[in-house]
């Protein structure tokens, strides 16, 4: 009992820092075995989530638990991408059905209607970093993926506030104000299909 008590507490610690998801891949680098997390989720400490990846079933909610999960569920690399890292920090007021993730390997598993993933388009290399603890393409990068499928106003509106909100460089911004202006790009409220 006591050995359990130490491996809850354990994996409790790990995942609260990590929006209370844990995979099996992190909890036996930190020295629980596979086979105590399925004790875990049989006894009601954890919730099975899906293939190696389990919650904390009392962990606290956040508004970026979702973000985490589709992540975890796409697999090691996966970033967010476009409107969902706008819709991390609330730019230009999107709410995407999806949260749209890119994997760097292909993904077999069955998705929650929730997420989309994609593969990396070829010959694309974002910037990534990490926002929140999660790997997201930088909020200038998504600003501009988001051409085409968002309305210039609401892109140049997001850029301004992640301006303000120093989320992006007075040199991201600079050239964010140059591409979205750029003649011939419409949104499409403007009459154009993505």
């Amino acid at each position: 009992m006591a050995a359990d008590m130490k491996y809850r507490d354990l994996v409790r610690e790990i995942a609260l820092g990590e929006y209370g998801f844990i995979t099996t891949k992190e909890a036996v680098a930190a020295g629980v075995p596979a086979v105590e997390l399925r004790k875990l989720a049989a006894r009601g400490a954890l919730v099975h989530v899906a293939y190696g990846i389990y919650r904390v079933a009392d962990a606290p909610g956040s508004p970026f638990d979702q973000f985490a999960e589709a992540l975890l569920r796409a697999g090691e690399g996966a970033y967010l991408r476009g409107d969902s890292v706008m819709a991390l920090f609330g730019l230009a007021d999107v709410n995407p059905r999806k949260i749209r993730v890119v994997a760097p390997k292909r993904t077999r598993a069955k998705m929650p209607a929730f997420i989309e993933v994609a593969a990396a388009p070829p010959g694309e290399t974002p910037s990534l970093t990490h926002y929140e603890g999660l790997l997201a393409m930088r909020v200038a990068d998504a600003i501009l993926d988001c051409r085409g499928r968002i309305e210039r106003e609401r892109l140049l509106d997001a850029a301004r506030d992640a301006r303000k909100e120093g989320l992006v460089t007075r040199a991201e911004y600079a050239k964010l104000q140059c591409e979205l202006r750029k003649p011939g790009l419409r949104g499409p409220a403007e009459g154009t299909a993505s």
